[in-house]
């Protein structure tokens, strides 16, 4: 018999949402049947499932160690050794956030992708707030994404409030991001953009298109963002980038739209000055780094509310400041 006692972590879900994820290569009627014949129990009591769990509930699985290490599948995790570019911006119990690097994905595309969600397992593990037993009934998480050229701030939920929380303000957008970017020309004024997206999923691209189209293709979502410009020096303009719906390639696309393109943006930027910058000053990625994350006042993990979490530039952003006198 094996027992699974409901922690902090566990508490608040659907008895049999956390037993799929403990026995995640068991199929659900099964499961479903080993509760009807009393294998799986809660509290030592027939239970059907849907039992909301309580901290300190336990649960009995009835199964043979054999049986049991079949249907979990998970004895161990390959953690990854952390890069020198591994950077921790801010942690607490419930969240780690990171500052992301250039050429790494946020979340793993394909099943042997190394991504930023497997380097917060690993950090995690080496700091003894998580084990390999743990992640078979919860394992964190990065909880938004970039783009993987895109550099900056990463959500990552290291505990199951954490995760929620995270989850419930980004998608009701109760956090502010901010972003720094540096793009072609000279840019004067500040500006708030509105318009509607389109994705093409085979070739990864989006594009921008009128409220007519979007509504007659019944595919196209409206997105908004606003920038103020830092500064300028003629040629080039740092703006400070107010990201508020947050689509697919949302500001690359909008920028490019208004004719100022992120340099080094290869799918939506200038080729010309792209292939000069990579040759003056080795940019071959585009220069845009979500810079700043803000939380309201009553932000619901008390640690983080009311605070400004900012991650510093990569070195790319400072080397071109400094050679061109974008200062």
């Amino acid at each position: 018999m094996k027992e699974i006692v409901v922690g902090a972590n566990e508490a608040g879900q659907r008895m049999d949402k956390l037993l799929a994820k403990v026995l995640h290569r068991c199929s659900k009627s099964f499961l479903y049947k080993m509760l009807r014949k009393k294998n799986i129990k809660l509290n030592n009591n027939k239970a059907e499932g849907r039992e909301l769990l309580k901290l300190g509930d336990t649960i009995q699985i009835y199964f043979s160690d054999e049986t049991f290490e079949k249907f979990t599948g998970r004895d161990s995790f390959l953690a990854p050794v952390l890069p020198k570019e591994f950077q921790v911006v801010y942690e607490d119990e419930d969240v780690v956030l990171l500052n992301k690097w250039q050429g790494v994905l946020a979340q793993k595309s394909k099943e042997d992708d190394i991504s930023m969600n497997e380097y917060l397992l690993s950090y995690l593990l080496q700091q003894g707030r998580i084990s390999v037993e743990s992640m078979k009934s919860f394992t964190p998480s990065v909880c938004n994404r970039l783009d993987r050229n895109t550099t900056g701030l990463l959500i990552g939920g290291a505990s199951l409030r954490g995760l929620q929380v995270m989850a419930k303000a980004l998608k009701e957008r109760t956090i502010g991001k901010y972003y720094y970017a540096i793009v072609c020309g000279r840019v004067s004024q500040n500006m708030h953009l509105q318009g509607y997206l389109i994705k093409n999923e085979e070739k990864n691209r989006v594009k921008l298109v009128s409220e007519k189209q979007a509504f007659a293709d019944e595919i196209g979502v409206p997105i908004e963002t606003e920038y103020e410009v830092v500064r300028t020096n003629g040629d080039i303009s740092l703006l400070r980038v107010h990201l508020i719906t947050g689509k697919t390639h949302q500001i690359r696309i909008h920028l490019a739209s208004i004719g100022h393109p992120i340099i080094g943006d290869r799918k939506y930027g200038d080729s010309k000055i792209n292939k000069q910058y990579q040759k003056d000053y080795g940019i071959h990625y585009q220069m845009l780094h979500a810079k700043e994350l803000h939380f309201p006042d009553d932000f619901p993990l008390e640690k983080l509310a009311g605070r400004v979490i900012e991650a510093p530039a990569p070195k790319a952003f400072k080397t071109i400041f400094e050679r061109t006198g974008l200062r």
